[in-house]
């Protein structure tokens, strides 16, 4: 309480005695009452009390000298009190992350956990999904475009403690390189830096002449085989992040638990239960650390789409789906209809393609014919309509929209629609007329209720369009990812996203016959000629063209793999937590809020 007059006495103590009592009764009005004074003061008096729920009252004195009367007006103004902040937030991965390791990961899972433990030179901003500076503050391109120096800043720091430099960059960038960590991944960055394919193959094993060297402390430059606007964007990916030398070398394979892992990121690692959970918890050390608003995260490795959903209305779950995990297809229409359950879904566009693939060495699915048939026999519409209900596009290309050098199939008239005629036909020409002769066949995905109903629905429309059957079978996810690299089934199912929105990432990166995320051993030459020209183009047109081109070959003319739809992000989300949406990569926890409930 502050007075501002020492000459207002027993005025002020009845009035202020008599406003605490309007107070108590509750009410909120003009008061005027006439009392007489032996002198005039005037001046005014502001009176701020605390009262229960954060209700402040004010109270303005004001005397009005003609009538000697003292007019009292008693406000009462309502403040919403702000939400506390929330310190756990669970999320359901959907399974287990085959690794932590940024030089190893490969998958979804995987890199959304790095992503979220790791920074890199460049990010993508979730909202408008355009490269922003993160370590690095800036970088400048030499004229010829070949030469990039990034400028890293000076306060980043190491979960230990320890500076983050160029150098740790320089050696995440070749480890991951260097053949004896065998990443998958490699490849986006053995086709653009100098020497990096021929490092990356062992026909040189001089890490100095590959194309990245420490200029300072702060100061890296990275020299490319060939210009490529898209560059900023690979330097976002995992396969570029800085690595802590010293962490790896002491643990070795054991460097990535919790006890020994150091991270860069705007989360550290607490706890890692194998199969069960895993928790990050806001790293201090992070530059950004203040903007990163959720201290905990508690990832749930729940495989099984309506445990994950029944742990969600138990209010066990904050978050489902989006780019970890699944929303259960069965449940959408209830969901949909749901008053509390429709304004926690969002339906989100997503840079992703849903995809089945032939493996092209392994009989009957080496003869063009038989994948052809497979592919005419599928009915995407239906699947989307039916099945999978979330607004997802039925496709007949790989890149999905939204993607520089992405294809409108339908108006280029590229990809093999359904047409179960045409299905039937190819089939018989292949020589399996209504499906006769035809030997048994094995279509696999990993573990997931969803992928289980898209595959029964699929296996089924082969059934009736082709009479085949075939058999369906399952793994989990990390021995699925192993199954596809040594020995793949006849048809297996896969979803690409984009790790920079551009057909390189798609095309080239996947199935360039050297890629080794070109699972089905797709081999074309003149496949490859195309993407690796538009790889190095510099005129937008023609690279468009050139990945039209490419995409003919892949999907209609020798039908390497069927397309079946583009995705969308369908995610539920508890009303006290704010998210944002990436429509490509994995999700950015420290741009998201959350309250108690």
């Amino acid at each position: 309480m502050i007075l501002s007059n020492r000459k207002i006495r027993i005025l002020f103590w009845s009035v202020t005695f008599l406003a605490l009592a309007l107070l108590l009764l509750g009410c909120t009005r003009e008061v005027v009452k006439e009392v007489p004074v032996e002198k005039v003061v005037e001046k005014r008096v502001e009176v701020v009390k605390e009262v229960p729920k954060e209700v402040v009252v004010t109270k303005e004195v004001v005397k009005e000298v003609p009538k000697e009367v003292v007019k009292e007006v008693e406000k009462t103004v309502v403040i919403t009190p702000t939400p506390s902040p929330a310190k756990v937030v669970y999320v359901n991965a959907g399974t287990e992350p085959p690794t932590l390791d940024p030089a190893l990961a490969e998958d979804s899972v995987s890199i959304n956990m790095v992503e979220n433990l790791f920074v890199g030179l460049t990010n993508f901003n979730p909202q408008t999904s355009k490269v922003e500076p993160d370590l690095a503050f800036r970088w400048v391109v030499s004229d010829d475009g070949l030469t990039y120096t990034f400028y890293l800043r000076n306060d980043a720091k190491w979960s230990d403690g320890k500076t983050v430099t160029a150098h740790d960059v320089a050696y995440g960038i070749l480890r991951t390189l260097d053949p004896k960590t065998a990443s998958n991944y490699a490849y986006v960055l053995t086709a653009i830096i100098k020497n990096g394919e021929a490092f990356n193959s062992g026909k040189i094993t001089d890490p100095s002449v590959v194309g990245v060297k420490v200029r300072a402390d702060n100061i890296l430059e990275v020299t490319l085989e060939h210009p490529a606007a898209y560059f900023p964007g690979i330097a976002s990916m995992w396969v570029m992040y800085p690595q802590p030398k010293w962490a790896i070398e002491a643990h070795g394979d054991k460097w990535t638990d919790p006890k020994n892992i150091v991270t860069n990121g705007p989360y550290k690692l607490l706890k890692w239960v194998h199969s069960n959970s895993l928790v990050m918890v806001k790293n201090p050390d992070y530059y950004e650390a203040k903007k990163v608003l959720i201290a905990t995260l508690d990832f749930r490795m729940i495989e099984e789409e309506s445990t994950a959903m029944t742990m969600y209305e138990a209010g066990s779950l904050d978050a489902l789906g989006g780019s970890l995990g699944s929303v259960p297809l069965e449940d959408l229409d209830r969901i949909k209809k749901d008053a509390a359950l429709s304004k926690q879904l969002t339906i989100a566009p997503s840079l992703t393609t849903y995809y089945y693939g032939f493996t092209v060495d392994k009989p009957p699915f080496d003869n063009v014919l038989v994948r052809k048939a497979f592919t005419a026999a599928i009915d995407r519409q239906r699947l989307v309509d039916f099945v999978l209900k979330g607004g997802q596009k039925p496709a007949l290309t790989f890149t999905a929209p939204g993607n520089f050098g992405a294809v409108d199939a339908v108006k280029e008239g590229i990809g093999i629609p359904f047409d179960p005629a045409k299905a039937k036909a190819w089939l018989a020409e292949a020589g399996y007329p209504g499906g006769k002769g035809f030997p048994e066949v094995t279509l696999m995905y990993n573990t997931s209720q969803a992928h289980k109903k898209i595959a029964e629905t699929i296996a089924a429309m082969w059934k009736e369009h082709l009479g085949v059957d075939v058999k369906i079978v399952n793994q989990e996810f990390r021995v699925y990812l192993q199954t596809l690299h040594t020995d793949p089934p006849h048809i297996w199912r896969l979803g690409w996203g984009a790790d920079y929105p551009d057909a390189n990432n798609w095309l080239n990166e996947v199935f360039n016959s050297k890629s080794p995320s070109n699972n089905g051993r797709f081999k074309s030459a003149e496949f490859d000629q195309l993407v690796e020209q538009a790889a190095k183009e510099q005129d937008p047109a023609k690279r468009i063209d050139l990945y039209k081109k490419a995409e003919k070959i892949l999907t209609q003319d020798v039908a390497a793999i069927a397309p079946i739809y583009h995705y969308t992000s369908v995610a539920l989300t508890k009303p006290n937590v704010e998210r944002t949406f990436a429509p490509f990569g994995g999700e950015q926890f420290n741009t998201w809020k959350a309250f108690v409930r």
